[in-house]
């Protein structure tokens, strides 16, 4: 981490397989003096969502800093999922930036960087043009490093959340338990009641012409 200038931000995402709501990024700030983290993190797809509340306070108590960014399933719809996990993953990074925190590198799981934007052509508008710090890929490093897991945990707690909300207003499709997934009681509320406003419509809906 050193070779970095001390400090990286672990980032993972989550929502991406979802047919409702947003896709959320997770971004967890550590540094080379951060102490081992809290026990039992691990990636929140292992925990219990009982667990991943329990752990989302202790992850912010022990990281330097942290944020979670949101693309709207309209979002989605409209710039296509990697572009949306890139606009929630420069909204987390910002947040950050507002709170003081600037990472030196990214350390991204998987085997794509998704977060860095593609180089702007000769006649492109760079007025909006924006560059994360180096990204550094990962493959597996949910399950490798407690930095990525504890930003994965951050990023469900908080989408959790927000379909749990949104369930109260669209109860037949079960979010405060499938959390917008692809689950029997969701896709049968597809077929018969087809897709609400919080869908992604521009996905092959299962049930939905």
């Amino acid at each position: 981490m050193r070779e970095h200038g001390g400090t990286l931000a672990a980032m993972d995402e989550v929502g991406r397989g979802a047919l409702a709501g947003p896709v959320s990024v997770g971004v967890v700030v550590i540094s080379a003096q951060t102490f081992p983290a809290p026990d039992g993190v691990r990636d929140s797809k292992l925990l219990t969502a009982s667990r991943r509340v329990e752990l989302a306070p202790l992850i912010l108590a022990w990281c330097v800093a942290a944020s979670v960014g949101h693309a709207t399933n309209a979002e989605i719809d409209d710039v296509g999922i990697i572009s949306a996990l890139r606009l929630a993953g420069r909204r987390a990074l910002l947040a950050l930036a507002d709170a003081g925190a600037s990472p030196a590198v990214v350390l991204l799981d998987g085997s794509h960087d998704w977060l860095t934007p593609p180089r702007p052509g000769l006649f492109d508008d760079l007025a909006d043009y924006w560059q994360p710090p180096p990204v550094v890929m990962k493959v597996k490093a949910d399950m490798t490093c407690s930095a990525v897991a504890a930003a994965s945990v951050l990023a469900k707690v908080e989408r959790d959340a927000q379909m749990v909300n949104h369930s109260k207003d669209y109860p037949a499709f079960g979010w405060d338990g499938n959390k917008g997934y692809a689950a029997p009681e969701h896709l049968a509320a597809l077929r018969d009641l087809g897709p609400s406003p919080l869908h992604r419509v521009s996905w092959n809906l299962p049930g939905v012409n």
